[in-house]
């Protein structure tokens, strides 16, 4: 599908940058006309991706985080968010509801609300070498537009 407009963001795996990479993409997306549900569906999967990121990519140190956001042909939003971490040595078991590598005060539910909100989750992750989530999500078009 043709790509109609893009943003690339790069930042360290701080986790104050989580908000930053939640509010440009809901600025990004609003090019669209969202509704103020699909706005905070969006701001609510971002968030999981990059928190996947920081959190469980560098346990133990600070990584680059790379978010890339789309337009596609027909009002799609795509967002990719990468990273080159430790990477996830069982994709299927991690997208698992409740599994996580993280502490007790992690719920082990980000892939399942990142699947929850958009309209498809694709995750790929290679061990040592980081993880790719890939999400999109149809923007209702409105009267009017």
């Amino acid at each position: 599908m043709k790509v109609e407009n893009y943003v690339t963001l790069e930042f360290s795996s701080r986790s104050a940058n989580e908000g930053f990479a939640r509010t440009a993409a809901a600025c990004f997306a609003a090019q669209l006309d969202p509704t103020l549900e699909e706005i905070n569906d969006i701001k609510t999967a971002v968030s999981e991706a990059v928190t996947n990121a920081i959190v469980h990519a560098y346990p133990d140190r600070l990584g680059k985080i790379v978010k890339k956001l789309r337009f596609r042909a027909g009002n799609e939003l795509e967002i990719v968010v990468k990273d080159w971490g430790v990477g996830i040595a069982d994709v299927e078991q991690a997208r698992t509801p409740l599994f996580t590598t993280g502490s007790e005060e992690r719920s082990g539910m980000g892939f399942t609300i990142m699947e929850s909100f958009m309209d498809t989750l694709r995750v790929r992750s290679t061990p040592g070498k980081g993880t790719t989530v890939t999400m999109r999500r149809q923007i209702a078009r409105r009267l009017g537009r």
